[in-house]
């Protein structure tokens, strides 16, 4: 099975997501990036994949950096690099017969360069649907386990519950002479 590599356009995303938007929009840039490290991190963590985040230096200007946070890549490019441009590197460096990349970003342009050189793309939009699935199936899976727990501790099986709710009824039943 080939190695999953997700390349996300971290900008392209929050001004996608209604949420990071929102927070965007009220001059809380950084709160909106480090929500999407989370999520991203909880998506990292049930899907089992590699998650490299990249940032223009648009709004982070001398920033130029690459460090881990939260086991995810996070990449603040050179001022006079896009992340587009980036990502399109990376992509065709990541790209190989064990490796599988996929790219978030909601730009056209770059949707058909990465799409040209094998790599898989997905619109933020599409990512955003795919993070509230992964929710769900996060709740579902912690629901499951829960209840798991719950019944492990539980030292009958439902014939011996059942053999002694009759002997509980039938002693209960019983008249004293």
């Amino acid at each position: 099975m080939k190695k999953q590599i997700l390349i996300a356009d971290g900008y392209n995303i929050i001004g996608n997501w209604p949420e990071l938007n929102k927070l965007k929009q009220n001059d809380h840039l950084a709160d909106a990036r480090d929500s999407l490290l989370h999520t991203l991190s909880e998506y990292r963590k049930f899907r089992e994949i590699e998650i490299i985040l990249v940032f223009d230096a648009m709004y982070v200007p001398g920033i130029k950096q690459s460090y881990a946070q939260y086991n995810l890549e996070v990449v603040f490019t050179d001022e006079d690099e896009t992340a587009d441009s980036y990502i399109e590197g990376l992509a065709g460096k990541l790209m190989s017969l064990i490796n599988q990349v996929t790219v978030v970003s909601s730009d056209q342009a770059e949707q058909w360069t990465i799409f040209s050189r094998g790599a898989l793309r997905m619109s933020s939009h599409d990512f955003y649907r795919e993070i509230q699935r992964t929710r769900r199936e996060i709740d579902h899976d912690a629901k499951y386990y829960h209840d798991r727990n719950r019944q492990r501790n539980q030292p009958w099986n439902a014939t011996q519950l059942d053999q002694l709710a009759h002997l509980r009824d039938t002693i209960g039943n019983r008249k004293d002479d």
